[in-house]
């Protein structure tokens, strides 16, 4: 006969976990969704890389270009003026665009492309744009293959800023630099426009907002040395 004064045991007692039982279950979880995650890695389809044709490819060396003769003009100004601000601003140039610049070479090395262009320059950007018609892009365009790119300082022009000295160096330098970045962002926002490569949009957008950034500030900076 049951000892009714003896509670019978909770069904749930049986179903606790000890601490070591529970670390280890907690763990066995972890290592499901990691492996999950991996598998998913493995079987998702990657991306073809561009072709060595591709406007993402043409905006790699055209950009790299570009942002190679920012470095210059940064370097330039920085042994011709004493200013704080804009040796600040030449160094931030200089490090942020050699950085990218060093990027988009990568790019290209792991697309397995060659760094040389393979048409004349700014061909890419002189393409439509998603979604646009030939004809539409041909009225509106002005860029055709082979045009300088947008924004780059002339020759004559870095040489007259090699020739300058203190506030005038700092103001044709603002002057350079803030066509040069105009430049930067009309490229920058033509790849987007042209691309569906996530890195190359990821960059692309950083520049759009940096340099828009950096336009402003530079031109504040303009203003007070007019």
């Amino acid at each position: 006969m049951t000892d009714v004064s003896t509670p019978a045991p909770e069904a749930s007692q049986g179903m606790r976990l000890s601490p070591a039982q529970a670390v280890a279950l907690a763990v066995a979880v972890v290592i499901m969704v990691l492996l999950s995650l991996a598998v998913g890695r493995l079987t998702a389809p990657n991306p073809a890389p561009p072709s060595t044709m591709s406007a993402a490819a043409g905006f790699a060396r055209d950009m790299q270009e570009h942002h190679n003769q920012a470095v210059e003009l940064a370097l330039i100004v920085r042994d011709k003026t004493d200013d704080a601000d804009t040796r600040l601003m030449a160094y931030d140039i200089a490090t942020s665009q050699s950085q990218q610049s060093g990027q988009m070479f990568g790019w290209l090395a792991e697309w397995g492309l060659p760094q040389a262009p393979a048409e004349p320059s700014m061909t890419w950007m002189s393409r439509p744009a998603f979604g646009a018609s030939r004809h539409d892009h041909a009225a509106d365009s002005a860029h055709r293959p082979g045009s300088p790119m947008p924004g780059l300082a002339t020759y004559g022009q870095l040489q007259q800023l090699s020739g300058s000295e203190g506030v005038d160096a700092e103001r044709l330098f603002l002057q350079l630099m803030i066509a040069h970045h105009q430049g930067g962002v009309e490229m920058a926002e033509a790849i987007v426009e042209r691309s569906s490569h996530r890195v190359v949009l990821d960059l692309a957008n950083s520049i759009v907002q940096s340099q828009a950034s950096e336009i402003e500030l530079m031109k504040r900076m303009l203003a007070e040395r007019s």
